[in-house]
C-alpha cells in the first residue's frame, strides 16, 4: 500500500517512519529544500512553511521529547536550542532512512478522491517541482503539513489600527530584536511566542508592554528541586490523581500550585477566568522583569491611535512606535477540499484529532493537530503509529455515528474546561491522550504486570516521568532498549549539567 505524506517536519518524518515499519510504501513530499519544518531556521521567510526566530528554545525537555526508540544525545542540554533539536531530527533521519523516501522541493498541490474512492479508498495527488506538475494515486494520506504557517491577523478585532502611523507586523515575521532597538513596544497576545519576543525586545526597546485580554499562567522550565518541568508534571502518579479529582478541585489545585511560585494576581498576569483551565506559558524571565520595571502589562486594546494606543480600563493613552500581533495561526489545508476535512470556527472536527469522522474509508488522517501539556513528537509518532495500522487493517475504527458522537462530547467538554477559542479546543491530557492511542495499537504499558515480573521498572513508570520509551516496551514495534533508556532517563537528563569536575 502506498502512502502520501504531506510535509517532512517532525509529524512527517515519524509517520514516513512508522509507515516503513509496518511495511507500507511512503512518499513524503516536502516543499523546502529540507527536512525539520518549524525546526528549520532560515534567515527568509519563505510562502508556505513555518518561521522561527534563532533564538527559539523548546518548552519541552530532551527525555520527554524524544522519540520512542530514538534518546537523545547525553550530552545535548535538556532544554534544546532551535539547531540542536534540528540536528537531533537529522540523525532521526538517518539512522532510519528516510531521506530517500522525501521529494524535496515538492509541493502538494491538491489531494482529491479517486474516482472510486468508495471500493478502493485511493487518492489522486497532484505536485508541482520546478514548475511541473506530476499525478500519482495513493492508498492512503498523512496531512503532516502542521498549523504554522498562515499568521492570524484579525486587524478587524483593533478599532483604529488603520490609522497608526507606526509600525505593525504578525510574530511570524519577527526574526532579531534589532527592529526594537529604542523604541516604544507593544506585544499583542501572551502566548509562548509573544512572552520571549517582549523578554528579547525588552534587553534593548525603550519601553515594552504585553496586551492581554485572557491573562495567563506562567511555568518555568525549571521545576520542583531544579528538575525540568514536564518530568514532574507528567508522571502516571499526578495524572491519576488530576484526573480523578473533581473537576473544581482538580482546576483548583492547579491554580494554587501555579500561584505558589509566585503570586500571579500582583503581576498582573491572573488568567481572566480562573475557573476555566488555561494552557501555562513557558518563560523564566517574565517575573523579575516586570519586577524590574522591563516589561508591563497591560489589559486587552480599546483603541489605536495615530502614534499610541488605549486600552480598557485605561483611560489615559499609551505612546507606542511598534506594534508585533502574537495573535496565533489559523487552521488550513489548502490542498485538500472542504468536505474532506471540516474546519468550522478554525477547529477540525476529528476523530481522536486524527480521522475525519465521515468518509467512506478511514485513508485520510491528520498527524499533530493537536495541543496537549506536553512534548509533541511522541504525540505524532504515536499518531503515527495508530493511523499506519488503520490504514493495514490491523486497527479497526467505530462507525461514523460513534465518532461524531465522540467528537461532539470531547469538543462540549473541552469547551466547558478551556473556553471557546481553536487553541483550547484543541488540549487534552497528554498522558492520557498517549495511553489511549497506545491502548489501540497494543503498546500501553501495563504497571501490575510489570509490578510482578519486575517491580523496578514498575515503580519507575508509575511515580517516575512518563517518557515515550514506555510505549516500546511491547506490543507492535517493541524495542529491546526500552527498559535501559527508562532506567537511565535521570542520567541522561542530569549529565549535561553536572558539568564542574
Amino acid at each position: 500500500r502506498r502512502v502520501a505524506v504531506v510535509g517532512a517536519g517532525v509529524s512527517g518524518l515519524t509517520a514516513t517512519k512508522c509507515c516503513l515499519e509496518e511495511g507500507l510504501e511512503p512518499t513524503c513530499f516536502e516543499q523546502s529544500e529540507d527536512i525539520g519544518g518549524v525546526w528549520r531556521y532560515t534567515e527568509h521567510i519563505e510562502a508556505g512553511r513555518p518561521s522561527l526566530y534563532p533564538s527559539v528554545i523548546s518548552n519541552t525537555s530532551k527525555e520527554m521529547s524524544a522519540f520512542s526508540d530514538f534518546p537523545y544525545p547525553e550530552d545535548f542540554p535538556v532544554f534544546l536550542p532551535n539547531a540542536q533539536l534540528l540536528d537531533y531530527l537529522q540523525r532521526y533521519a538517518e539512522r532510519f532512512g528516510l531521506r530517500k523516501h522525501i521529494k524535496f522541493g515538492t509541493a502538494v498541490i491538491s489531494i482529491r478522491k479517486h474516482p472510486d474512492f468508495a471500493t478502493t479508498g485511493q487518492w489522486d495527488v497532484v505536485t508541482e517541482a520546478d514548475g511541473k506538475q506530476t499525478s500519482y494515486v495513493f492508498d492512503a494520506v498523512m496531512v503532516c503539513s502542521g498549523n504554522f504557517s498562515e499568521p492570524s491577523l484579525p486587524l478587524h478585532c483593533f478599532p483604529g489600527i488603520k490609522k497608526f502611523q507606526g509600525q505593525y507586523f504578525h510574530s511570524r515575521q519577527y526574526k532579531h530584536p534589532d527592529v526594537f532597538r529604542g523604541k516604544r513596544v507593544l506585544v499583542v497576545g501572551m502566548g509562548n511566542s509573544g512572552v520571549d519576543i517582549a523578554v528579547e525586545a525588552s534587553r534593548i526597546a525603550k519601553k515594552v508592554t504585553i496586551s492581554t485580554g485572557r491573562g495567563a499562567w506562567l511555568l518555568s522550565r525549571v521545576f520542583d528541586q531544579g528538575y525540568p518541568w514536564d518530568m514532574v508534571f507528567n508522571t502516571r502518579l499526578r495524572s491519576l490523581i488530576r484526573n480523578s479529582l473533581p473537576g473544581p478541585l482538580s482546576r483548583a489545585l492547579i491554580n494554587y500550585r501555579l500561584n505558589q511560585r509566585f503570586n500571579h494576581e500582583n503581576y498582573g498576569l491572573q488568567p481572566e477566568k480562573s475557573c476555566l483551565m488555561r494552557e501555562p506559558v513557558l518563560n523564566d524571565d517574565l517575573p523579575s522583569y516586570i519586577l524590574t520595571g522591563r516589561i508591563t502589562i497591560k489589559p486587552g486594546i480599546k483603541e489605536f491611535k495615530n502614534n499610541s494606543v488605549i486600552f480598557h480600563k485605561c483611560p489615559e493613552e499609551e505612546p507606542i512606535d511598534i506594534v508585533i500581533f502574537c495573535t496565533g495561526y489559523n487552521v488550513s489545508f489548502p490542498f485538500l477540499e472542504e468536505a474532506d476535512v471540516k474546519v468550522e470556527n478554525n477547529h477540525a472536527s476529528l476523530y481522536r484529532y486524527v480521522f475525519p469522522t465521515h468518509l467512506q474509508r478511514p485513508t485520510l488522517a491528520v498527524i499533530g493537530l493537536i495541543k496537549t501539556l506536553g512534548a509533541m513528537m511522541p504525540v505524532t509518532e504515536m499518531q503515527a503509529r495508530w493511523v499506519t495500522r488503520v490504514f493495514k487493517g490491523l486497527c479497526q475504527l467505530p462507525p461514523q455515528s460513534v465518532m461524531e458522537k465522540e467528537v461532539n462530547k470531547v469538543k462540549k467538554n473541552q469547551v466547558r474546561r478551556f473556553g471557546l477559542s481553536f487553541d483550547e479546543v484543541l488540549k487534552t491530557e497528554w498522558l492520557v491522550y498517549m495511553d489511549e492511542l497506545a491502548s489501540f495499537i497494543g503498546a500501553k504499558p501495563s504497571v501490575l504486570r510489570l509490578l510482578c515480573r519486575d517491580p523496578q521498572l514498575a515503580l519507575t513508570i508509575f511515580f517516575g516521568p512518563c517518557t515515550p520509551y514506555q510505549y516500546r516496551l511491547g506490543g507492535p514495534g517493541h524495542w529491546e532498549g526500552a527498559r535501559q533508556a527508562i532506567l537511565t532517563q535521570w542520567d541522561r537528563t542530569l549529565k549535561p549539567t553536572r558539568t564542574r569536575v
